[in-house]
């Protein structure tokens, strides 16, 4: 099988794996009382497989990136949002709305867009120490920048979460190919600083996106859906030989792409954000005496997916803030 057809099927299977276990999460979040603690919730086999779900779609986006440039692989991470869509909607026994259906559509025209730019060949180059250790410095420089105290923190947080998250992803890449390829030894320095980088940027990533999140969630979660593949793909042109197919004809249609899917990301986060707020409204005028209503928060899965719908408790007792 071609090596781009293959890191495509891996990505496609990855993002609904990613959505299933985002909706399976809700679910159980709609099931569970407030005050519900951790190993009652290990108990259930619901939480559990959503947990393997979510390591499946982790598991398969890694594959992705040893058959597939970052140019390809990153930007198909908003199918998350996409498979979310249908899935999030029949768990909730509605219709898909019409704005999650436009923003369905350009997304997945914009995404076919980049296809057919993207290079077609499989990664062979990898990052070296002092790049690998070079690109860590430029991200802790760029997060601790928009980390700083001022206005619109959600925006930054947001902005600083997608990118760790796709420098993360490409320097997953390079550990795989490293490791898949046997060209040195497994316990390299390189390899061990790499890996101590995809550790530290995935939980960076994590908590800057429940960061971004408090003040809510439509922008800040388009704008780390973005983020994350420009991150990720600007690492590939720069550091590994990756290049766009084809001439001025390729760039024209690969812009025209990115902005349908920019749109699209765009349509699916407000999208999100209105059914979120309505249904917490909904639960709120069910339990008026003030109850902890469960809520869908999309988030970054870690270091190699776009965002994944996790389903969160409130847990303010009742008469609190």
């Amino acid at each position: 099988m071609n090596a781009t057809v293959t890191a495509v099927a891996l990505s496609l299977v990855s993002a609904a794996a990613y959505a299933s276990a985002a909706v399976a999460q809700s679910r159980l979040a709609g099931r569970t009382e407030p005050g519900t603690g951790v190993l009652r919730l290990l108990g259930r086999g619901a939480w559990w497989s959503a947990v393997a779900l979510n390591a499946g779609g982790a598991l398969l986006h890694v594959a992705a990136l040893k058959y597939g440039p970052l140019t390809l692989v990153q930007p198909l991470g908003a199918l998350t949002l996409v498979a979310a869509v249908p899935l999030g909607a029949r768990a909730a026994g509605r219709r898909v709305t019409r704005v999650e259906w436009r923003g369905t559509i350009l997304t997945l025209l914009g995404l076919g867009a980049l296809l057919l730019t993207a290079g077609g060949s499989a990664p062979n180059e990898t990052l070296t120490l002092p790049e690998a250790l070079a690109v860590g410095a430029g991200t802790m420089a760029v997060v601790a920048g928009l980390s700083r105290p001022g206005a619109r923190p959600g925006l930054r947080h947001a902005a600083a979460s997608g990118i760790t998250s796709g420098v993360a992803s490409a320097l997953t890449q390079t550990l795989t190919v490293s490791v898949t390829d046997h060209t040195g030894p497994l316990l390299s320095w390189r390899l061990v600083v790499v890996a101590l980088l995809v550790s530290a940027f995935a939980t960076g990533g994590l908590l800057l996106s429940q960061t971004a999140y408090r003040g809510g969630l439509g922008a800040p979660l388009a704008v780390v859906t973005l983020a994350n593949p420009v991150a990720a793909a600007a690492i590939g042109l720069a550091l590994l030989g990756e290049r766009l197919q084809g001439g001025t004809v390729s760039l024209l249609l690969a812009l025209l792409g990115t902005a349908a899917a920019v749109r699209g990301v765009i349509l699916l986060s407000r999208a999100q954000a209105r059914t979120g707020a309505a249904g917490d409204g909904a639960v709120a005028a069910a339990e008026p005496t003030g109850g902890a209503p469960s809520r869908v928060v999309i988030g970054s899965p870690g270091p190699m997916g776009g965002p994944v719908l996790r389903a969160e408790l409130d847990r303010a007792p009742a008469g609190g803030p």
